[in-house]
């Protein structure tokens, strides 16, 4: 019984964890954030730096092991791995992504003065979105998963984001659960933390009744192409044929659309090897129609590197490379470890190069748009580059890596951030879901049934003007909060 008490807040640490999974998408119940993080947040206080690493990073446990368990399909269902390595790989992922809560808990206790507690309502969340950015962005090419701000798209810090973006929400989220905990606590007046609580929440409501784009043109017919292709079958030679003709089928019979888009890598071949004999016809066929097609696939550069590429055809004929690369997934980091183990459990991934940051924006329905493929639309600072020249946005997916999981469902969940930190449409497309059209709010207007074959037809509106955030981007948010932490550690050692 004594154990129990004495280690209560360890034993119920990884529970806090899955309940913070249990407020992002498929489930968002969005108020499970405030309870999970004012838990940790509780059992950081009166304890050692030792302890509250400990419980941060039980904690850790919780979340990624709940949150990204998607990450076993991905290895064992396509990525061919024996059930032994691919348990032990998942098991690896998750306890390391876990380190970051916990050093978030060290700072968060190393920093504070002993005599200066009240100084934790401003250091607990600053340091967690420090912590956040660097895992979400810097750390091997970033990984941005589980970001408390993605919880809040229905909540009233929903209106904070086209201001500040992901990691300005995140941290005024964490600061009114700080100030929460600490009024309880009576670290500082409970008034005081209710009336701080109410003006951050009320501001976020009344914000978010804002426009900051605007219309500048007519409605663009669309048809998203959705072709359910199973991944342990779209790359298999003998399929080859089959998917091409499947996926011109679907467009014939949609060339009323001002623009027709195929998800990510839709055709399962090399540019050169389609372009003579189904490209170009499929690029007379647009120009005569007086539709854009959009498709992707993989190309080869030059000097024989590799490319995640998109292609505009029709009578604006462009192509994009994807320039921010998903790490073990198109490209291998820590090398040449990283490749001895996955070589090791019989796992081989691509190996693509990134496109570079000074691409032309493409353009379909007589507007330019901003590109983004697959894991691209996790970050906000690469969606506002083609600001505010792009009149909408476009994401291509290939999430059927992870089956029938959680993971298409967070994987929306963002996608609909980057439209509401723009302020505009969002045209999302997916082999096996989920296909979508975002509003500027991040609404989905319409969306297509996962894993079906389907042809999601709407319209959107070309928008113009900048949001704060698309502005300044992440960069002022991350400065404004180091030197923040700067001042609260110097003023909190004298």
């Amino acid at each position: 019984m004594k154990f129990l008490v004495k280690w209560r807040w360890e034993l119920i640490s990884p529970f806090a964890g899955l309940l913070l999974t249990l407020a992002f998408s498929p489930f968002n119940y969005s108020y499970l954030a405030i309870v999970s993080l004012g838990f940790i947040f509780f059992a950081w206080l009166d304890c050692s730096a030792l302890r509250a690493t400990i419980r941060g990073y039980l904690y850790g446990l919780g979340l990624f092991g709940s949150g990204i368990s998607w990450v076993f399909i991905s290895i064992h269902d396509y990525g061919g791995a024996p059930l032994f390595g691919a348990v032990l790989l998942t098991i690896a992922v998750v306890c390391f992504w876990s380190i970051f809560p916990a050093l978030t808990a060290y700072l968060s206790v190393k920093i504070t003065p002993v005599k200066h507690k009240n100084l934790v309502v401003w250091l607990i969340p600053i340091v967690w979105i420090l912590v956040e950015y660097f895992r979400g962005y810097w750390f091997l090419n970033g990984f941005p998963w589980l970001q408390i701000a993605y919880t809040q798209l229905n909540m009233p810090l929903k209106g904070f984001v086209p201001i500040v973006g992901v990691y300005g929400t995140g941290f005024l989220l964490a600061l009114s659960i700080a100030f929460m905990v600490a009024g309880i606590e009576r670290t500082i007046k409970y008034k005081y933390a209710v009336a701080i609580v109410i003006i951050i929440w009320g501001s976020g409501e009344y914000l978010s009744t804002l426009k900051w784009s605007h219309v500048i043109g007519k409605p663009i017919s669309v048809a998203l192409i959705q072709g359910n292709v199973a991944q342990d079958q779209k790359w298999r030679p003998e399929n080859r044929v089959k998917t091409l003709v499947n996926y011109r089928d679907m467009t014939e019979k949609h060339w009323d659309a001002d623009i027709i888009i195929w998800p990510e890598t839709a055709i399962p071949a090399y540019l050169a090897q389609v372009k003579k004999f189904y490209l170009d016809p499929l690029s007379a066929k647009a120009k005569q129609e007086n539709t854009d097609l959009i498709v992707s696939l993989p190309a080869r550069g030059k000097n024989n590197e590799f490319y995640n590429t998109v292609l505009t055809l029709g009578k604006n004929e462009a192509q994009y490379n994807k320039n921010h690369l998903l790490p073990f997934g198109e490209y291998l980091p820590l090398q040449p470890l990283s490749g001895l183990v996955l070589d090791s459990l019989n796992i081989h991934l691509g190996d693509f190069t990134p496109g570079g940051d000074d691409q032309a924006l493409l353009k379909a329905g007589g507007y330019p748009f901003s590109t983004s493929i697959c894991y691209e639309d996790a970050f906000g600072d690469e969606a506002i580059r083609g600001m505010p020249e792009a009149a909408f946005l476009v994401n291509v997916t290939n999430d059927a890596w992870f089956g029938d999981s959680i993971e298409p469902h967070q994987h929306m969940q963002i996608a609909q951030m980057r439209a509401l930190e723009t302020g505009r449409y969002l045209l999302r497309v997916t082999n096996t879901g989920v296909t979508a059209i975002v509003s500027p709010d991040a609404e989905i207007i319409a969306q297509a049934p996962m894993f079906k074959q389907f042809i999601l037809r709407g319209s959107i509106l070309p928008m113009g003007g900048m949001t704060p955030y698309a502005r300044v981007g992440d960069g002022l948010i991350i400065l404004i909060l180091f030197f923040g932490l700067v001042l609260l550690c110097f003023f909190g050692r004298r």
